[in-house]
């Protein structure tokens, strides 16, 4: 008999495999996007307008094995710790995101990469909208499934009724299903079984990685963190911190 999380892990990891072969073409173009921007010495801006897909704008910020030229818009208002509903209504609020952005000098040119499972909430929306106004370039890591499929005038929606997926420069796809939760358990009356952080997760370090790949094959050193929890790796961060640090306040 297969066990729950056995069954769980087979659904996750065949969502895992369709992004990371139907996305390829995508992921290598946000790559090539991030790279572009590193290569000139440019921030790349990461949003995650809502309480666990910031976590996919966290996943990258300082983050051993990862590039450190990242700004992170970690918000306070998004954290689910100050409360969940609270979060909730935050993120469905229009004019948010705009004033979270805006308390940042960004300019034409600049990459924004905005994270979201659901793609539909005000701040999600506003973050592509904001950022198309100033002339910056769009990445849209989000679940087309989940905003085709939830009807328009949900709540959940912004007021203009647009999808991410249709406001970017590049979209990853997900592949997140309608919902969510990937199970059906008998007695349980709804879908169990969240997969969103998880692809989140996986589509951000993988565009990390093509940009790596790509600066190094461009002849640049990818600017990189080492674990601080690692032998040597307190000493190797040094140089980045000094180069990032009035550049990134909340290093």
């Amino acid at each position: 008999m297969t066990r729950v999380h056995e069954t769980y892990l087979d659904k996750a990891k065949a969502i895992l495999d369709r992004l990371a072969a139907e996305e390829a073409d995508s992921i290598t173009r946000a790559g090539a996007a991030v790279a572009d921007r590193v290569a000139q010495d440019r921030l790349i801006y990461v949003i995650g307008p809502g309480g666990h897909s910031q976590i996919g704008a966290e996943e990258v910020f300082s983050r051993a094995g990862g590039l450190a030229a990242i700004y992170a818009f970690i918000d306070d208002g998004f954290y689910l710790g100050n409360g969940a509903g609270r979060s909730m209504r935050i993120e469905r609020t229009p004019g948010y995101a705009r004033a979270l952005l805006g308390g940042v000098e960004l300019d034409a040119g600049d990459l924004l990469i905005i994270v979201n499972a659901y793609g539909i909430n005000s701040s999600t929306i506003d973050s592509a909208m904001y950022a198309h106004e100033l002339g910056m370039t769009t990445i849209g890591v989000t679940s087309i499934a989940n905003q085709r499929g939830l009807p328009q005038g949900h709540p959940s929606r912004h007021p203009s009724g647009k999808d991410l997926c249709d406001l970017v420069d590049i979209v990853v796809d997900t592949k997140m299903p309608l919902g969510d939760a990937l199970l059906e358990i008998d007695g349980v009356p709804q879908a169990v079984g969240p997969v969103s952080t998880m692809v989140n997760a996986f589509a951000m370090n993988s565009i990390m990685l093509v940009a790596m790949e790509e600066l190094v094959r461009r002849g640049v050193e990818p600017p990189v963190w080492k674990s601080s929890n690692s032998p040597g790796g307190d000493e190797a961060n040094v140089a980045i911190i000094e180069r990032y640090r009035t550049r990134v306040p909340n290093l």
